[in-house]
Formats: C-alpha cells, structure tokens, sequence
C-alpha cells in the first residue's frame, strides 16, 4: 500500500525519483502539479532504465539529495524495503505509486480507499435445487458462498419432489457453524429442516402460514400473487397475532413483468411498517437478465440500503451472476458507507469495475517519441493507444492495430534475429493482453495483469522475474564499468527479485 501524498508546506522542495525511461513522463506531470500544490521540485534520473528495478539498497548508495528538498517521493516498488531509505535520508521518504500517471489521483488523495468494513444487509445465498446433488458437493458449495461472503445458506428445496434427507442435508450446513434457512412450501421438509438447526423459512403465504403454528422458527412472508399487497397484510397480522417472527418480501419481478411496480410495492410495505425485517430476492433479476450481475447487484443494493432491508436472497445459477454473493459482499459495504455519508459510491474502491477500468493513464505522444529515442537496449516495450499497439527497442519503433500485422512487421526488422518461440509467444501474449485492453477500454501495462476488479487474477511475472538478473547485470556493467560493485549486485540478485518486480 502507497503511503499518502506528502503535506505541502509553504517552500517545499520535492525530489521524484524515477529511472530513464519515465523521466520525460515524470517531468510532465510533476510540472503541473507544482502549478497545482505549489511546490518546488527537482527529477532524480537514476542511471537504470525503469523505476520498477530501483531498490532502497541500491537507491541509498546512488542518489544524491539537494540540500533544498524537504521530501523525496520513490516508486511504490520499493516498498518492501522503504525504512532502509528513511533511516538513510534526512528527508522525508514517501512511497508513491508504481506507475507515475498515478501521481495526480496520488496527490489528490484519491487512492486512499474508504473503511469498507461496515455494512447493514445480510446475504442469504441459495443452493439451486440442492436435493438433487450429493451432499459433498452441496457443502463444497456452501463453503464457497460463506468464503465470498454469505451470512446465511439456503437449501433451496425441489417442487417436483420430496426432499427425504433434508434434516441431514441441514444438519451438515449447521455442524459447520454456517446459518441456514429452508426454501420449501412442504410443511415436513420445513419441520424437518427445523428440527435439525434451520433458522429461517421461505416462504409462507395465506395458503400455508399455519406451518408457522406447528414449527416455530422466522419466516419470510409473501403475497399470494406479486401484486396482492391484502394478501400480504392479512399474512402479517395473522403470524404478529401469533407472534411468530418474520421477515416480509414484496416479491422483486424481473423487467417486462412489472419490475417499477414491484420497487414501489417495497417502498410502500417500508412506509407501512417501518420497524419490521424485509427481504429482496434479487435473483429474480440478476438471474433473468442478459447482463453482467455486478452493476445489477450494485443498484439493488443500493436501493436495499436506502429502504433498510435487511435481507437479500441471491444464487449463482446462470454464468453471467456466477459471482454474484462476492459482488454484493462488496457492493453492500459501498451502500452502507455511501448512504451514511450521503455522497454517492464513486471513488471509494474499483472492485466492482470489472469490464471497463475506472480510469485510463495514456501515454502522450511527446513521451512515446522520447522513450523511442531513450530505448538503447533489444529488449521490446508494448504499449496500447488507441490509435494501436505500439512496439518499441534499440532504433525500433513499430506501431499497427492488427498485432499479427505488428509481428510480421517485427519479424521484417534485422534485430528480430533474438525472437525465438519463448519471446515470440511471450510478445504474442502480451499483444493479445494489449489488444484486448484497447477493446475494452481497460489499462494496458507490460508484465502486469489487466485488472477486472474483483476478479482480477494476477500474473506471476515469470518472464520478468527470469530476464531481470540478466538485465540488471548488463545494466550495472554498462553504466559503471566491469570494476563496478556488479559482483555485489549479482549476490543480491535472487533476494531482490521479489522487491524489483
């Protein structure tokens, strides 16, 4: 994690370190934040090609800090490391971020995310259909639902038939430790479940609410049909007469069968009873609806928290919502902090941003030329624009929206002679990631995964990890001579790896 943006002091003198490939990028960003934060300020141009291979150890031994700098601000990857440069340096060090476009939301304060810790609604999550499966694979469902954040399992009964195990298909949710209910209109499979640590049934109506009678537990009430709220207050009255606790549910309808209405009716039921627990199963659209589930799950949500109801009822069914319990994790953690603060969910994670990135970081023109003039080694740099991908080393500079175009023209070029089928297939690789990201409009960075919110899924970096000792090496003896401290470097290599990457 990246420390806070430094607090400008009237004659502040900030010394950014960054390697030679990003110093003209660096230039041009920190010139304008100074106009913004008033700030004096000086570029440390290491002698390395990128900033991601800078070290504290090896940092302290090179930079030279002006007397005038009161801060110096170093790239995120030597986080591992940093107290070696606080104890060294008589400024102040602060860990900036990886990638310097980064810098402006850093000094804004827009990467420090908001405490999401705290949330209001429960997530009840269904096994579709789980009389049908072995119960092995029922829990091995169960427990990834509690890993991605469900509060309470349910066993979602079949209507075709009688669930004869159901007491030890329960039993085994609750010797877990895990919080179930029971989906079942079946007065025996709603006994049994009970009987065996069941806390909440769904559901009951006015033509079953006398199970409530003979097996005491919490019930979700519902209409008879979506739209008879009197059905659904006669249902009410009869279980407060009995005392018999409960959890009410207008019914949510998809889109196309009254879905507006069926919000009202949730509002309405609020109004009239203010005080009393309320559900939403918001399976009936996210499930029904040709959309990616995590913006769904978001507005529902949202509309869950500002109406305080308590309960969702969700499942995974279809492939598009397969991750629906950890999206509403997330999302009822934004809600809950966006409704108590009384601003909306924006910039406080990206977590639910999978398709598209919050914000994109282009690279100019006028850096892509210098970087093209700066490049002295074989090595390639991919970087994606929307005008394509562009492919740069020692005197190259290719660019071209086809990638399998922009690899025949690589392979014309006479330096190619060092693509073998390793490098070939990492540049396909990388190519497919690059081309993808301009596709979607996502965030294209070299040796990193494109991120997908939630679901992102890091690289390893296993290229980068196998040619850094190399490129390193090479770097320290062309920049200070066979004699230099290379030996010392290349001991240390193995143990830095992790830290350089």
């Amino acid at each position: 994690m990246i420390d806070p943006a430094p607090l400008i002091k009237p004659k502040s003198h900030l010394l950014f370190v960054t390697g030679r490939l990003a110093k003209v990028s660096v230039e041009e960003i920190v010139k304008e934040l100074a106009k913004t934060y008033e700030f004096e300020f000086t570029v440390a141009v290491m002698p390395i090609t990128v900033a991601a291979l800078i070290t504290p150890r090896w940092l302290v031994r090179r930079l030279e800090v002006p007397e005038q700098v009161t801060d110096i601000v170093v790239p995120g990857y030597c986080e591992a490391d940093v107290q070696t440069l606080r104890d060294h340096f008589a400024a102040r060090v602060h860990l900036g971020p990886n990638d310097c476009r980064r810098l402006p939301e850093w000094f804004s304060g827009k990467e420090t995310h908001a405490n999401l810790d705290n949330f209001n609604i429960e997530i009840i999550a269904e096994i579709n259909h789980a009389p049908r499966m072995p119960i092995s694979k029922m829990l091995r469902i169960a427990d990834q639902y509690v890993t991605d954040g469900a509060d309470i399992i349910d066993v979602g009964g079949d209507p075709l038939s009688r669930c004869n195990d159901i007491g030890d298909r329960v039993r085994s949710l609750v010797d877990k430790g895990y919080r179930v209910s029971i989906d079942s209109f079946d007065p025996w499979e709603v006994g049994e479940a009970i009987k065996a640590g069941a806390e909440l049934v769904l559901s009951v109506n006015s033509t079953n609410r006398e199970v409530a009678l003979d097996h005491p537990a919490n019930y979700v009430v519902i209409p008879d049909t979506p739209t008879d709220l009197e059905s659904l207050y006669s249902t009410i009255d009869y279980l407060v007469k009995h005392e018999i606790p409960m959890v009410v549910d207008p019914i949510l309808e998809p889109i196309g069968a009254g879905l507006a209405p069926s919000i009202v009716r949730y509002h309405e039921i609020r109004q009239r009873y203010p005080e009393q627990p309320m559900m939403m199963g918001i399976g009936n659209l996210t499930e029904l609806t040709d959309v990616d589930s995590a913006g769904m799950n978001m507005l529902l949500l949202g509309i869950c928290e500002e109406l305080r109801i308590e309960f969702v009822l969700t499942t995974q069914v279809i492939n598009w919502a397969r991750s629906s319990v950890k999206e509403c994790d997330h999302a009822r953690r934004l809600v809950a902090h966006a409704v108590a603060a009384g601003t909306p969910p924006k910039r406080l994670s990206d977590a639910l941003v999978m398709l598209r990135d919050p914000k994109l970081r282009p690279i100019s023109d006028r850096v892509l030329k210098s970087l093209a003039e700066e490049i002295k080694d074989n090595n390639y740099r991919l970087f994606a624009r929307p005008d394509g991908i562009h492919l740069l080393s020692a005197g190259l500079h290719l660019s071209d929206e086809d990638p399998f175009r922009l690899f025949e023209s690589l392979l014309r070029e006479p330096q190619s002679d060092n693509v073998d089928p390793a490098h070939a297939f990492y540049l396909g690789y990388e190519m497919a990631k690059a081309s993808l990201a301009i596709q979607l409009g996502k965030q294209y960075e070299q040796d990193r995964a494109l991120r997908f919110g939630m679901l992102t899924v890091e690289e390893d970096l296993h290229r980068v990890k196998r040619t850094s000792r190399h490129r390193r090496k090479k770097e320290i003896v062309d920049e200070q001579g066979p004699k230099g401290d290379a030996d010392q470097e290349s001991k240390s290599d193995q143990t830095r790896e992790s830290d350089d990457q």
